[in-house]
């Protein structure tokens, strides 16, 4: 399958979705090999693919937990200098669609690292506000995220 993005003279656009997983008051994140920042778990959709079917296919493939769609939390516009990786360099431009997840029974919580070899690290819900987490946006709305059941839109430009 091909990835729904792509790069033009210094520009990369990119399609792609994250899941926000809750248990015991804290949300798995991703520790980045690249920088010293935490990303939410998720991935590129692919052609063909609906976004719902790209988190739980990202989920399970980089975590090994299965988990299926509660609700579409966020949808947002992010504007970004890449750093670091494939993207350094690059004036970002992704759209992205965030769903709060309701984890399968019997689920395993114990695979460390994902797939590519990245740390599986669970942040605190009350430490993301002051944690180093890409998008920056999930600092800010973090409790009106997860607390509120209605879909926020976001077009963020301040880490251009």
């Amino acid at each position: 399958m091909y990835d729904c993005g792509f790069s033009k003279g210094n520009y990369r656009f990119r399609f792609r979705t994250g899941g926000i997983i809750i248990k015991d008051n804290k949300i798995l994140f991703v520790k980045s090999n690249i920088g010293n920042y935490y990303y939410m778990i998720g991935g590129a959709v692919q052609l063909g693919e609906t976004t719902e079917q790209c988190i739980e296919r990202e989920i399970f493939e980089e975590a090994g937990i299965k988990a299926k769609v509660d609700r579409l939390a966020v949808v947002c516009e992010n504007f970004f200098k890449g750093v670091g990786g494939a993207i350094d360099g690059f004036d970002c431009h992704t759209m992205e669609f965030y769903y709060i997840m309701k984890i399968q029974d019997g689920a395993d919580f114990n695979k460390k690292m994902t797939d590519e070899e990245e740390e599986l690290v669970w942040v605190p819900i009350d430490e993301i506000p002051n944690s180093d987490i890409k998008p920056s946006f999930m600092k800010e709305y973090i409790n009106e995220i997860i607390n509120e059941d209605k879909i926020i839109h976001i077009i963020w430009e301040k880490d251009r």
